[in-house]
Formats: structure tokens, C-alpha cells, sequence
């Protein structure tokens, strides 16, 4: 079984689609392939279907929903041992019910497994390595999580998760093209990423540098005032120290600034200029 939630739904058994055209009962298919092999509570699928206050006929609704999905995912494995088949794989557990599918065929937990490998080139200074794996995780995306899917509580906390996720592989695959002195390169990606997240301080370190790299102060430092502008206005915070002392370095034109760390230790871009 072939499932993907990194952008609009998809499921397919053997080529078939087998997703549902039914919101709620693509609720349940989705919180199912986000647990693979794991049983999922009927309470815990009612509150992502119904919320807090779900009708009597909430447990009856969802054993509805499951059979309808059990007679998609037998039309797909056809022949006369489909419904059984079916059945077996998506599976009725102790007070709640199970997709029987491994991780490797639902496409979040392979974006997960390739930005870790990413993270870690990068901690062990294989930037190309890291750029190049985080790269190819980050291409999974399709979109938002479950762009197409209505989500509740459960879906929403998963889809925050691996949304954090993606941003996070997508900061770390920055650094590694930074340390790489692709810096000229990022400039178009790092302008869309810091108005997409204008609050976001990390972003904001790396389009400084790769601004400043491409000599460009002027905008670098633009950057900074703006981003301060806000924090000030909108939470009466001040930027972070590391953020103050990278932008303190620019004025000063600080030699380390135009070094490609290639290197020693990796360095986040961000903690350039930590305490």
C-alpha cells in the first residue's frame, strides 16, 4: 500500500486509488497511515471526526466509515479473498483499529528517515552530503499536510509536527549550501522563505549572510531593521543576542563573516555569533 500525506491525500494498493472522496472518512484513513501498524482508539478517531462533542451514534459512524474503506481497499486487491485480504489490512484491534502498513510506504515517515540522515552529515561536516539528502526529503512535499483532508485535533498536532519538521530540514539544508558558498543562489529562495515566516530569526540570519556574501550589506541590514521593527511592534521583544551580534558584525565588517566554514565544527548559521 502506497500512501502520501506530505501535500493532498493519496492511497493506492497496487496502482488502484482506494483514497475516499468522503471528508470524514479521509480523516480516518489519514490518522490511521500517520500510526502504521499501530492501533489507533475509536475515541481518539472520534475526537479527530467529531471533536469534543460527537453524536450517540459516533462508535456506530465509524465502524460505517471502516467498512466503507475496507470494500475500497478490497475492490483494489481484487479476486474472492479480497474482502478478507482487506479485512487483515486494515485490521479491528482491541477498542480501536490498525493499518496494517510499514512506514516505509506512507511517504512522512520516509521524508523523516532521509532529513535525519541529512541532519546528521551535516553535524559530522559533510555538507554536501547534507544538502544533497535534505534535498531529496524535502522533495516528498507536495504541499501542505493534508492540504485536501478537514482536520481535528489529533490530524492538526501530526500535521504541526511534520510541518516543523520540514521547516527545520529546510533551515539545516540552507546552512549546509551556505558553508558551501552557494550563497548567491539562495537569495530568491531565502527573500520568498523570510516574507512566507517574517518572524522567524533563523531565516532571517541566513538571508543576512547570504545577502551580505553577495554584497549586498545594504539589504542585509535592511533585513535585520525590519525584522527588529517588527518583534518591537507586534511583541515588544527585541531580536535575539545571537541575531543582535551577527547584525553588529555586519556594521563592523567583520572578517569572519566572508569565511566559508568548511572546516571544523558545523555551525548553524544562526549561532554564528552565540555567547
Amino acid at each position: 500500500m502506497e500512501i502520501q500525506v506530505l501535500g493532498p491525500l493519496h492511497a493506492a494498493v497496487g496502482g488502484v486509488p482506494v483514497a475516499p472522496t468522503a471528508g470524514k472518512e479521509r480523516q480516518i484513513l489519514a490518522l490511521l497511515a500517520l500510526h502504521p501498524g499501530r492501533l489507533v482508539p475509536v475515541t481518539t478517531l472520534i475526537e479527530e471526526v467529531w471533536g469534543p462533542r460527537p453524536p450517540r451514534t459516533a462508535h456506530t459512524t465509524v465502524q460505517t466509515y471502516i467498512l466503507r474503506l475496507r470494500r475500497a481497499l478490497a475492490a483494489a486487491l481484487g479476486g474472492p479473498d479480497g474482502p478478507h485480504r482487506a479485512r487483515r489490512l486494515l485490521a479491528t484491534g482491541h477498542g480501536g483499529y490498525l493499518l496494517r502498513t510499514a512506514e516505509d510506504d506512507v511517504d512522512a515517515f520516509a521524508f523523516q528517515r532521509a532529513a535525519q540522515a541529512g541532519h546528521a552529515a551535516f553535524a559530522d561536516g559533510d555538507g554536501e552530503r547534507a544538502a544533497r539528502l535534505l534535498r531529496d526529503a524535502l522533495a516528498l512535499w507536495r504541499g501542505p499536510v493534508l492540504v485536501d483532508v478537514p482536520t481535528g485535533k489529533p490530524l492538526r498536532v501530526q500535521a504541526a509536527r511534520l510541518e516543523e519538521s520540514r521547516l527545520l530540514a529546510t533551515e539545516r539544508r540552507i546552512d549546509a549550501e551556505l558553508r558551501l558558498g552557494r550563497h548567491g543562489e539562495l537569495l530568491a529562495e531565502l527573500t520568498e522563505l523570510t516574507a512566507h515566516h517574517p518572524a522567524n530569526e533563523r531565516l532571517h540570519a541566513q538571508a543576512m549572510v547570504a545577502f551580505y556574501r553577495s554584497g549586498r550589506q545594504a539589504s542585509a541590514l535592511e533585513l535585520y531593521r525590519a525584522l527588529r521593527q517588527r518583534l518591537v511592534d507586534e511583541l515588544g521583544l527585541e531580536p535575539s543576542p545571537q541575531l543582535q551580534r551577527l547584525h553588529q558584525a555586519m556594521l563592523a565588517v567583520d572578517p569572519r563573516l566572508d569565511v566559508l566554514t568548511q572546516g571544523g565544527r558545523p555551525t548553524p548559521t544562526f549561532d554564528l555569533y552565540a555567547a
